[in-house]
């Protein structure tokens, strides 16, 4: 049993020394100023190494421009996240991903569709894969995903995938929506942050489960190599300046990857919190309710002064 159980941790640690090389030499489309003259694709692919796969919605097709993410192993498939568009004929996506599954004994390998999490632009390409044979899609709901990955303590415990020749590790992250995944792949050591961390806004709903889940990355990480945190957006430019919200073009967009070093700060960065907004060197940490709420007072502020003013005037002209 000794020798079992130092065998499989000797295989780990060489699989962790060694993960598979890829590419992130990539430009992305930049979307443009006038997307009605603009000819994008609303799809962009992009091999990171033979079995794994980047794809980027076009900005032209949605503002959000969500990354996506497809896995491959010997026996199944992988896709993190489908996308903010449902109709194929605007962003085929269910055509693209399958159109990369390899085939195995005459058929299409078994398809897994997971999400970072439930908000529409991670997941509105589900209608796409809803009666393709051999594709299995998990809702972005917090009891479907207790049950499918088998984690009874949500959020609490590390799920594993099996696709054959990688195993792909997952671990809730609520703090950003309730039933956020982080994904991490043994075979290139890849770590799928989505909307919890990334290039970008990151949008507290929870800021105590937020710096939970940061805890509890962390931790999972230890030792384990990170050769590129990919987020699910790129909000930055290379100045590290915000795009405005909502923009559809990205002139001198900031590269995607993050690096293990901004997990390992993101727990000093959601401590310091002001619980409006912060910004630091690869990302900004905002709290759109609480801005929103601050705004509206503003504004009802506003009014209130404008109708005691106009009050007062009217009682001085009647004086």
């Amino acid at each position: 049993m000794k020798k079992t159980f130092a065998g499989l941790l000797l295989i780990a640690a060489r699989a962790w020394a060694d993960p598979v090389a890829g590419s992130l030499e990539v430009q992305w489309n930049p979307g443009a100023e006038d997307c009605e003259k603009a000819n994008e694709p609303a799809l962009q692919i992009h091999q990171y190494e033979p079995q794994t796969f980047i794809l980027r919605q076009s900005l032209c097709s949605n503002f959000e421009a969500p990354l996506l993410y497809l896995l491959i192993g010997e026996d199944e498939a992988l896709l993190i996240d489908t996308g903010a568009t449902e109709d194929p004929a605007q962003m085929p996506l269910a055509m693209a991903v399958l159109d990369l599954v390899p085939s195995k004994a005459g058929a299409k390998i078994p398809l897994l569709v997971l999400h970072t999490h439930g908000h529409g632009d991670h997941r509105a390409g589900d209608s796409q894969f809803a009666a393709v044979p051999g594709v299995k899609v998990v809702p972005a709901e917090v009891e479907d995903l207790r049950t499918a990955l088998s984690l009874p303590k949500w959020p609490e415990g590390v799920a594993r995938i099996a696709l054959g020749g990688r195993t792909i590790e997952v671990i809730a992250a609520p703090g950003h929506q309730p039933a956020h995944l982080i994904f991490y792949d043994d075979r290139t050591a890849l770590l799928f942050t989505g909307d919890f961390l990334l290039p970008g806004r990151l949008m507290v709903d929870e800021i105590d489960a937020y710096r939970a889940s940061a805890q509890r990355l962390v931790a999972f990480l230890g030792e384990r190599p990170v050769s590129h945190v990919l987020g699910a957006h790129v909000e930055l430019d290379t100045a590290g300046e915000l795009f405005p919200s909502g923009s559809q073009h990205h002139p001198n967009e900031r590269a995607l990857a993050l690096s293990k070093d901004d997990v390992l700060g993101l727990p000093a960065a959601l401590a310091d919190f002001n619980g409006f907004y912060s910004q630091h060197a690869n990302y900004v940490v905002t709290n759109p309710k609480r801005n929103l709420l601050v705004v509206a007072a503003a504004v009802v502020l506003a009014l209130v002064l404008i109708v005691w003013a106009w009050l007062r005037m009217r009682r001085r002209k009647r004086a």
